[in-house]
């Protein structure tokens, strides 16, 4: 139930003693500038880069997740601050290596990686290089921008500290006379088990009010991004602050947009489905709050053993080295279960070179729960595939393709409850409105959270000063255009901008979920319609890891982003699980 960290380390001496020695291996990197035209010198500083991406992995690994257990402790909050300033002075100090590289030109840099074969796992990085050549400033420009980076940064930092480190929980008053407290953790499932819809906007506001309090100071925040992301895009000479995200992986912009344009304008089947719930529930009005109650009432709950096994049985079909991953990802000693005080919220896998991932989840017992295990463990399932069929360099996959694993599990998963033989009419409705809302979260909400992030990112393009009043409006006109929600009648959810992490830790992800969830949708189609190779196609995807262009590797696995028919295989499937749900509910 909690993480090993004897896997990295006995004690914090270890860890010292390794990081010290992490800083001098970073130091010995600024001796090589303006020579690396030299052969030997060249193949000695990329073979420092092998033994630094192991190195550098584990302390930051040890010093991230121990961080992410307890953000109030200042010494582990140290910790991953040193890493991060390791990071950046690394990047100064080695901001000479991408123009000597480029000033020698593609043919000569392939010859000497031809030539030693212990190089062969940087050429695919050295062919993404000269494909970014016009974006990459000269040595002096790119060691300034490196300098600058810190600060540029500095929101990511500054939105932890205020919604997380400085967070304070605050007890919400139900209509009984009780007090619960409202956490990141729990508020959801506190939401799902109330039969009151003044005690759902108790419980809501008791969340959302620390939003309320600081919109100003989050909405500065937020400019700081985003006017950081626009800092970049001038420098380097991208159009637009999209392409400054897409392009380094060879994403065409349109990949987003054709998402945007799928999403924000196919959606009737979800207005019909909220229409529909308010209709069933006898809601005088639906509120985003209503989201979580279900059309059929169960108070089952899943111990986190209960939601391994369940995983478990639902990968049995499948290859037994995929089944043997899966066990694998959810050993003891790589999962971090429970809530703790000061704890990071959410869930994730975290994967670095050569090591198993760890998974952090905050359970609650949830049917959710059970299928964010799922979720998780096909990240992970993804990271050993990859980390078993690459050399260090070609590990790491895009944040791309990183969802398709992960939901590809969901949608499995699911499968096999509702074939399972063992449900009752009302496990059915709530297993087909589960499918439905993971639709609806995933598919179409992070896709209105990416179209939030192109309009605001146009709007500071264009010199737009951006407040809270600003950024709010953008996201009331957004929830009338996707889900037909006026959110000006609740009191917060306004400040919803302020409440998605991603926007301000990693700018332009989320649309990466809709694009994963699409992929592995028509991935898990193929496979149950007996598509000759499916499997082996989507295997190929999972060991591949970084050593393609993302949509290359989705494409080899049956994939084209490039046409509409992709994401609109997604908004058919709302369609048919609408009408399905319809007729059960009568």
């Amino acid at each position: 139930m909690n993480w090993n960290f004897e896997y990295f380390y006995k004690n914090r001496d270890e860890f010292l003693k390794d990081l010290q020695e992490t800083k001098v291996l970073c130091d010995s990197f600024k001796a090589y500038q303006g020579k690396l035209s030299d052969e030997k010198m060249f193949v000695e500083y990329y073979k420092k880069q092998l033994e630094l991406e192991c190195k550098l992995g584990k302390v930051y690994q040890y010093a991230s997740l121990n961080s992410d257990l307890n953000k109030k402790d200042v010494e582990k909050l140290n910790d991953v601050n040193t890493c991060q300033m390791m990071l950046y002075k690394l990047n100064q100090e080695t901001a000479f290596e991408n123009p000597e590289v480029l000033a020698l030109g593609e043919e000569k840099v392939m010859d000497i990686v031809n030539k030693y074969p212990e190089l062969n796992q940087f050429k695919f990085g050295f062919e993404k290089l000269f494909r970014m050549k016009k974006y990459i400033l000269s040595e002096k420009e790119e060691k300034l921008l490196s300098i600058c980076a810190p600060s540029m940064s500095m929101g990511r930092q500054l939105y932890s500290n205020l919604a997380v480190s400085d967070g304070v929980n605050e007890e919400a008053t139900l209509q009984n006379g009780e007090k619960v407290l409202v956490t990141q953790g729990n508020w959801s499932s506190l939401i799902e088990d109330s039969k009151c819809q003044e005690d759902r906007e108790a419980i809501f506001n008791a969340l959302y009010r620390r939003y309320e309090k600081h919109k100003n100071t989050f909405a500065g925040i937020y400019q700081n991004v985003m006017e950081a992301n626009k800092a970049k895009m001038q420098a380097k000479g991208f159009n637009s602050i999209l392409e400054s995200y897409l392009y380094p992986n060879n994403i065409p912009t349109s990949v987003y947009e054709t998402l945007v344009k799928v999403a924000s304008t196919d959606n009737s089947a979800l207005k019909r489905y909220l229409k529909l719930k308010k209709e069933y529930l006898k809601l005088d009005e639906y509120h985003t709050y209503d989201r979580f109650l279900e059309l059929a009432y169960s108070d089952k709950k899943y111990s986190y053993q209960e939601a391994k096994e369940l995983f478990f049985k639902s990968v049995e079909r499948f290859p037994q080295d995929f089944i043997d991953k899966a066990h694998s990802a959810l050993e003891d000693g790589f999962v971090d279960v429970e809530e703790k005080d000061g704890k990071r919220t959410g869930a994730y896998s975290s994967s670095q070179t050569n090591m198993h991932p760890f998974i952090l989840l905050n359970y609650t017992n949830t049917l959710d729960d059970v299928f964010t295990v799922a979720h998780e463990a096909g990240h992970s399932i993804h990271s050993m595939f990859s980390c078993e069929n690459n050399p260090e360099m070609l590990q790491h996959y895009t944040i791309f393709v990183a969802e398709i694993a992960s939901t590809f599990n969901e949608h499995n998963l699911l499968d096999y409850l509702m074939k399972s033989g063992t449900l009752s009419k009302e496990e059915k409705i709530k297993l087909i409105q589960k499918s439905i809302d993971s639709i609806m979260s995933t598919f179409y909400r992070q896709t209105l959270f990416a179209d939030y992030e192109l309009r605001v990112s146009r709007m500071v393009e264009q010199g737009m000063p951006l407040n809270y009043q600003v950024l709010s409006k953008v996201m009331i006109d957004l929830y009338k255009e996707y889900y037909d929600i006026d959110i000006t009648k609740e009191k917060l959810k306004e400040y919803v901008w302020a409440y998605i992490p991603h926007l301000f830790y990693t700018p332009f992800y989320v649309y990466q979920y809709a694009t994963s969830f699409a992929a592995s949708f028509k991935i898990y189609e193929d496979i149950n319609n007996g598509v000759p190779n499916a499997f082996e196609k989507y295997l190929g995807l999972l060991k591949a890891g970084g050593s393609k262009y993302p949509v290359d590797e989705a494409k080899d696995a049956g994939v084209d982003f490039t046409q509409e028919e992709t994401f609109k295989a997604v908004t058919r499937r709302m369609e048919v699980l609408v009408n399905e749900l319809e007729e059960l509910l009568k």
